[in-house]
Formats: structure tokens, sequence, C-alpha cells
């Protein structure tokens, strides 16, 4: 990947591992991403937690206005630490905050130089968008994801089928992966309407050139019906559960 070398800035790295800007400590659980085709670990997602293990909602509800950027930062340095820390191999899924990124190629800033100064490769981040987060401006989204997809790094929409559906989002600029959410595709396997649903998805995608990955997989059943209909990219408790600070062991069905 080329990124113009104006872009990276390692004045804040150390203080963005370190927790600078913000009155409470975090860390990461990891959960694995599979390709069930070549049965490896395509990616892992950084899921934030507590210093001690504390739930992302106990520690996301002490997000607010005024630290939100510093939380967005350093969430961002503290991954690719740790991920580097691991000896992670595969991709590394990093959820971000659009209502925390102002300027992307400013904002951007600090995650190149945490990717540098711990050697980890750039072109092995992905960035995830949750549907869930309530957005000031569509634009403002369009043009962080259109930013990042053209400095060479992938970008997901997170928990798609779950509320908002943007499928302006989808159409407009269509990201690298979009990520079923697990209420769309929970006993899909017996249940028709969502079964047309997904269907009707996976045709759109492949038509757009985005790359489905279907996520909250618990039954074998549900992987099954999905892998039936191409979906080669699968995240949820019958492969692995989250495991804090360490990569999990990850089991692939047949």
């Amino acid at each position: 990947m080329s990124v113009p070398q104006e872009l990276f800035d390692e004045s804040h790295c150390e203080l963005c591992a370190c927790g600078a800007g913000l009155d409470f400590s975090i860390s990461f659980a990891f959960q694995p991403i599979v390709d069930a085709e070549t049965r490896t670990v395509f990616a892992y997602e950084a899921l934030v937690r507590g210093e001690q293990g504390e739930p992302a909602g106990e520690v996301l509800g002490r997000v607010h206005n005024a630290n939100r950027y510093a939380f967005d930062q350093v969430c961002r340095v503290r991954a690719v630490k740790l991920a580097s820390r691991l000896g992670m191999t595969a991709r590394l899924s990093i959820n971000f905050l659009p209502n925390a990124v102002y300027r992307a190629e400013y904002c951007i800033r600090t995650t190149l130089a945490a990717a540098q100064h711990y050697d980890f490769d750039t072109s092995r981040i992905i960035f995830e968008v949750t549907e869930g987060e309530a957005l000031t401006s569509k634009e403002h989204l369009l043009s962080i994801l259109a930013s990042y997809q053209q400095m060479g790094f992938s970008v997901a929409l997170d928990d798609f089928g779950a509320g908002y559906n943007r499928f302006d989002v989808l159409m407009d600029t269509p990201p690298d992966l979009l990520k079923l959410d697990m209420m769309l595709i929970r006993d899909i396997d017996q249940r028709p309407r969502s079964q047309a649903v997904v269907d009707g998805l996976l045709l759109t995608c492949r038509r757009l050139g985005v790359q489905v990955m279907a996520e909250g997989i618990e039954s074998e059943a549900e992987y099954d019906w999905l892998r039936e209909r191409g979906v080669r990219l699968f995240q949820g408790y019958l492969f692995a559960r989250p495991a804090f600070d360490q990569l999990p062991e990850v089991y692939i069905p047949r």
C-alpha cells in the first residue's frame, strides 16, 4: 500500500498506546473471522474491553463527546500494539466511530504511525463501522469510507440488517465487506422469510463486488445453510468465543 509519508505522525503514538486523553483504561478481546474455504483465520476482530476484562457496554458507556476522539485514537493504537505483541498474522479488524473522525486523512495518522512503530502491515487492517452508530452526516461517513479505501485499507459495514439498513451507503460507496447481523441469520435454516432477505442481499453484494461475512453463527445448521449459498467468511461462538488479551483456539466445521 502506498501512503504519502506526510500522513505519518508518530508524535502521539506512544501516548495513545498508554491511554493518554482518557480517564479510564482499555484493552481488547479478539474473536476470529474464519475463511471456510481455506480453513484459515481471515481476520481477528478487536473487541474493546476494560483493563480487567469489563464488557464493551461498560466501556462504551464512559464515552462522550468530550473524549470520543481520544477514545477512538487510543482504541486504534492499542489494538495494533496488542495484535503485534500477540504475533497476529491474519488481518486485524478495528471498529471506529465515524463521529470521532473529523478529517480521515488527518485522523488516520496515529493508526499509520502505530502500524509502523509496532511493525504491523497496514494492508492487513480492516476498519469496521457499526450500523448502530448514529451519524451526524451520511456524507461524512461516505467520505471516510472512500478515503480509507483510497489509502488501501479495507472497510466493512458491521451489523447490517440490525436497525438502519444502510442501503444508501452500500450503493453510494460499496464497502469491501458486509457483515450480516446475527439477528438476521439466527436460525436461518428454519426461517423462510429471513432466507428470502439474505438470498437477496447475497445477490446484491455479488453484483456490487462486496464480500459477505456472516456474524453471530452459533449452530452448524446456520453455517451449512450459508455455506450452500457461497458464503465463506464467518464469525461466532461456533468457531471461537472472544479471548481477552489473547488469540483463541479456533474450530472450523467440515
